[in-house]
Formats: structure tokens, C-alpha cells, sequence
């Protein structure tokens, strides 16, 4: 039988992340308007910038759910008058797959994208137009490099940041990130478990807003919840399986990350979690693979069982 309690802490937690998101916002902005050198260089998700002022906080209010599949940088806010251009040369020879995501600053909305699958460019530099404002750059890279940068930037034909060499292994901090739970990042997030399962009455909208608040354009995402001692089945069309990198995370109540792989066969089965938590897949285009434009559904089966069953195929 649900918890009675299950739905009034849900709309607790909500409120509760609603408001901290606003507030560590501001604090956050006002932080990087006083440290402008911050703004402008390149920080890299790693051990290093968790330790810096209120990084987990805004992490785990701007963008929770953690993607361990990728080295990640981020840039800004910088002022622009009409271009931003990174050097392409050193996108290229860093990663394999790769994207970069222009935001406004500070509503964090996507503006643009820079999607290795869709760049033919031969160029050195790559440039993206934009309205007069502030911006910032996230840049995710997939099948990196033993040796990557994070590339040199331009603004209006300007150098704003010098290319910065970035430690092939500096994801191993995923590895001890759950250290960091305690009660504060659960009440944030308690309230999404909660939505996960109730999803067919909340609206999918909804629901994809409140989970995956800065999810990144040209990615398919697949989500949902996993109840205490429960497993997930997963069966995937081989299409997808030959076409698809198919990054698989689990995540604890709090949203921390438990466990995370990529899935390269059809069939999949999970240890079961113990504790409710929810799972998330990230669908990206394999590099060097022909740009197709496929729509992706998935379906769950025995939600309430043991085993949940979920399939993962192309909608004909």
C-alpha cells in the first residue's frame, strides 16, 4: 500500500527544491559577477570544483541529473555582441562525439547547439550568431581522447579563453560522489521518485521539465523510477543497438549517481537497487555513423513487479 505520507513529502520536496534553486541562483550569480576571472575560464566538472563555493549546491539545483558518461566544461557568463566561435581543430581532436550547448545568462535556456554528428565544417574555427547578451557555454565530451582540451574561445573576433588541457581521468570523482549525500540533497529531490510514478496524471512535460531541467538538444532520453529491491529489464531493437551509443545511469532518492554503464547488447538486466531511486538512458548518435532521423519510443511492462520490463525501440 503507498505510504500516506508518500505525496504531502513529495509536495514538501518540491517546494522545498523551488525555492533553494531560486536562492542559490542568486547567490551563485552574484558570486560570478564578483569573480569575473571565473567567468572567464573554463571549469571542468571535477573533484577539484566540487570543493569550490556552492558548486554542489548549484549542480544539484541547475542540472541533478549527473551525467557520468561525459567530461564536461562549462564557460561564462561573458558578454556578447554578435559571435562566439571555438576552435573546431581541437573539439575535433579531443573527442569523438561531442556537443556544445549555448545558454541564456542567467535563465539558463538553450539558445543554440554545436553537435559533432551534424558538423561537416573544415574550418578551424567554428562560429555561432547570436543576439546582443549574456551567455554561457557547456560543452560535454563522449570518447575523449587520452590527450584533450577544452578549446580556445572567441567573442566578436576577440579571445576571451585560451584552450585548457583537461585529465582524461577526471571523472573518477563519480566513483565517491555518494559520499556526499545527506539530508539536505533528499529533501531537494525526494519529490522526484514520487513524480516518476505518477507521470501518466502529471503530464509528460511536466515531468520531463522537473527531471531533466538542462538536458541536452540532439540526445534521446529515456527515464523512470525503480521501487526498493526492484530490477530493470531492458530490451533494446538492434537498429538502435548498431546506430546508438545507449548510456545507462541509476540514481539514489537524492539523485546521486549508484551506477552507470553503456549498453551494447539487446538484452539488459539490472541488480536490483536498495532503495527507490530512478534510472535514466542517454541516447546519442554513434560518431562516424550516417545522420538518421529515427524516433525512439520506449514502453514499460510490470511496473509493480520484481523485474520492471522496458523496451526501447523505433517507432515505424
Amino acid at each position: 500500500m503507498t505510504n500516506i505520507l508518500e505525496i504531502p513529502l513529495a509536495i514538501l520536496s518540491f517546494i522545498f527544491y523551488k525555492i533553494n534553486k531560486f536562492f542559490i541562483g542568486i547567490l551563485y550569480t552574484i558570486f560570478l559577477f564578483i569573480k569575473k576571472n571565473k567567468a572567464k575560464q573554463w571549469r571542468v566538472l571535477s573533484a577539484q570544483t566540487l570543493e569550490t563555493f556552492l558548486s554542489l549546491p548549484v549542480l544539484m539545483t541547475k542540472g541533478p541529473r549527473w551525467n557520468t558518461h561525459a567530461i564536461i566544461g562549462t564557460l561564462g557568463p561573458f558578454q556578447v555582441q554578435e559571435t562566439i566561435s571555438l576552435d573546431l581543430n581541437i573539439l575535433k581532436k579531443s573527442a569523438q562525439s561531442w556537443i556544445v550547448v549555448i545558454y541564456s545568462f542567467p535563465s539558463y535556456e538553450t539558445i543554440t547547439n554545436l553537435d559533432s554528428n551534424q558538423i561537416v565544417s573544415q574550418e578551424d574555427w567554428i562560429s555561432i550568431t547570436v543576439k546582443p547578451g549574456l551567455y554561457s557555454i557547456g560543452l560535454r565530451y563522449y570518447h575523449w581522447s587520452d590527450s584533450l582540451e577544452l578549446p580556445t574561445v572567441k567573442v566578436d573576433d576577440k579571445l576571451l579563453v585560451d584552450k585548457s588541457e583537461v585529465s582524461p581521468n577526471v571523472n573518477d570523482f563519480y566513483k565517491n560522489l555518494i559520499n556526499q549525500k545527506n539530508w539536505f540533497y533528499l529533501a531537494l529531490h525526494y519529490y522526484i521518485f514520487t513524480i516518476l510514478k505518477y507521470r501518466k496524471w502529471l503530464g509528460e512535460s511536466f515531468v520531463k521539465q522537473e527531471f531533466l531541467p538542462v538536458g541536452a538538444p540532439d540526445t534521446e532520453f529515456v527515464y523512470g523510477y525503480l521501487a526498493k529491491n526492484q530490477s530493470l529489464k531492458i530490451m533494446i531493437e538492434p537498429l538502435i543497438i548498431n546506430d546508438y551509443d545507449i548510456y545507462f545511469t541509476t540514481y539514489d532518492r537524492s539523485s546521486f549517481p549508484l551506477y552507470w554503464c553503456q549498453i551494447t547488447e539487446e538484452t539488459y538486466l539490472t541488480k536490483p537497487i536498495e532503495k527507490h531511486g530512478y534510472y535514466l538512458f542517454r541516447l546519442r548518435q554513434k560518431p562516424l555513423k550516417e545522420t538518421k532521423t529515427l524516433t525512439i519510443q520506449s514502453q514499460i511492462e510490470d511496473q509493480e513487479g520484481v523485474i520492471q520490463e522496458l523496451r526501447i525501440n523505433i517507432l515505424k
